[in-house]
């Protein structure tokens, strides 16, 4: 007899009397949703933020997910797709992102942008590519400078063309706040594809990001840039109904944007600091809380990607350079809000700025954002594997 087996088996029926009352049939299944239960459990205890701290309990959680995993699959359950993808696995989606090596890519505002969240006026009509492949965030509107520029030193072989993005007014235009504000430049992911990516598919997106030298960042504390997914959900949510717009809650469905920023402690707003310090900010536990990501120690180009997997769960990648993602650039994996995402129907970026009317924010360039699927499903663009190179 194999006794290793036995053992494993034992264990998985313990998690599942942990989650399920006496007498609930004990199926593979089962097994299997309560064995990524106590995973996602077990992650949400070990990566909190202590004291502002990158979370120390990152690599253990590694391991176990890993241990798990393999434990799920000596049972035969299909726990390949439950583990942490590294972004950029699986069939590349050709036509929903965008390498910016057309010369002639251009960004037509249709300004004034919309500035929704603030005083609830979109501006119509909305800013657009003329590739089609990027338009304003009707919620908040484009940054003021989306440019196509050479791409910097040290980007992607090949690489002839990039992204750069900058703001002064994130807020209303031409009104400043002195309150800090993001625009969003959002990827036409969904609307192409004619539909919503369904987590079977298990999707990810990677991007390069481009840092400037930290004396070329706006002096102000707080978050400069955003990488972030749209995903959906079935919630509780608050709907309007009848003719007076009465308020009542119940299920529908919930968009929600988890993401990574890159957070900025400048030393030219703090008496106490003596240095400037950067690190990338998780978008969200299962509280909905952001915390403290993996410290920033050199500016230039950086790798960032955001994957999600069949059970719902968003795994977080980041790595300095512009090499391909790898298991060793894990961050965590997390169910923001206490979701678990059913679908995706794009990413986007955030410029983020003091909307003070004199500062400009950090310029951001990034280049050749990708989308992939591992088990890709009905109709969709011609792929490529995630091997191919430019």
């Amino acid at each position: 007899m194999d006794h290793r087996f036995a053992h494993d088996t034992v264990v998985q029926a313990a998690i599942h009397v942990h989650f399920n009352p006496l007498g609930t049939e004990v199926t593979e299944v089962a097994m299997q949703s309560n064995t990524n239960r106590w995973v996602g459990h077990f992650a949400l205890r070990t990566v909190e933020p202590v004291e502002n701290q990158e979370p120390v309990a990152r690599r253990w959680r590694s391991a176990f997910v890993a241990g798990v995993a393999a434990l799920v699959s000596v049972c035969g359950g299909d726990a390949n797709a439950q583990r942490p993808v590294v972004p950029g696995t699986g069939i590349e989606l050709v036509g929903v992102a965008d390498d910016f090596e057309d010369e002639s890519w251009r960004y037509v505002p249709n300004n004034p942008k919309s500035t929704e969240d603030i005083d609830e006026n979109q501006r119509a009509p909305m800013g657009k590519s003329t590739n089609g492949r990027w338009y304003e965030g009707i919620k908040r509107g484009h940054p003021d400078v989306v440019e196509r520029v050479a791409t910097p030193a040290g980007g992607l072989p090949g690489s002839k063309g990039a992204l750069l993005m900058r703001s002064k007014f994130t807020g209303i235009p031409g009104n400043a706040s002195g309150t800090m504000h993001q625009d969003d430049f959002i990827a036409n992911v969904q609307y192409r594809l004619k539909r919503r990516i369904d987590v079977s598919e298990v999707p990810s997106v990677t991007t390069r990001v481009f840092l400037p030298p930290v004396v070329e960042w706006e002096k102000r504390s707080g978050p400069h840039f955003g990488f972030r997914l749209a995903l959906e959900t079935t919630a509780m949510i608050e709907q309007e109904t009848g003719f007076f717009k009465l308020k009542r809650k119940e299920m529908g469905n919930e968009i929600y944007w988890p993401g990574m920023f890159i957070e900025f402690e400048s030393k030219a707003d703090s008496r106490s600091r003596s240095e400037d310090y950067a690190y990338l900010r998780v978008r969200s536990n299962q509280r909905g809380a952001d915390f403290r990501g993996p410290q920033i120690t050199t500016t230039g180009w950086w790798t960032m990607g955001i994957s999600v997997t069949p059970d719902g769960m968003v795994h977080y990648y980041a790595s300095p350079g512009v090499e391909d993602l790898t298991e060793e650039d894990y961050i965590t994996s997390q169910f923001p809000y206490g979701y678990e995402a059913e679908r995706m129907r794009t990413f986007f970026y955030n410029i983020c700025s003091a909307d003070d009317g004199r500062r400009w924010s950090t310029s951001f360039i990034v280049d050749d954002p990708k989308v992939f699927l591992v088990r890709p499903k009905g109709k969709q663009m011609a792929g490529r594997t995630s091997n191919s190179r430019r």
